[in-house]
């Protein structure tokens, strides 16, 4: 049981909702992902993108605690809890 795996499950977490939001801006948007981040944020729309994005961290946190790694789904959650608390402030 190594305490590192919590911080690999966070960055796991972290990276996993930057890819989900590329794939909901890229596949649903008629924008290319740089400009779509610009214009969601000027809408106000940044942590609604965020959010949406992070729902991938569900599918990852399963398959982890599949494979027996408790620990780095607890970052995952972890990491799912720090972009709660981004988007509020978002």
């Amino acid at each position: 049981m190594k305490k590192i795996d919590i911080a690999y499950g966070v960055v796991i977490g972290m990276v996993s909702a930057l890819f989900g939001s590329f794939i909901f801006v890229e596949a649903f948007t008629p924008y290319h992902f740089m400009d779509g981040i610009a214009t969601f944020k000027a809408q106000g729309l940044l942590g609604k993108i965020i959010t949406l994005g992070a729902i991938l961290n569900v599918v990852i946190f399963f398959v982890l605690l599949k494979f027996n790694k408790d620990l780095m789904a607890r970052g995952v959650i972890l990491a799912t809890i720090m972009l709660t608390v981004i988007t509020f402030f978002v």
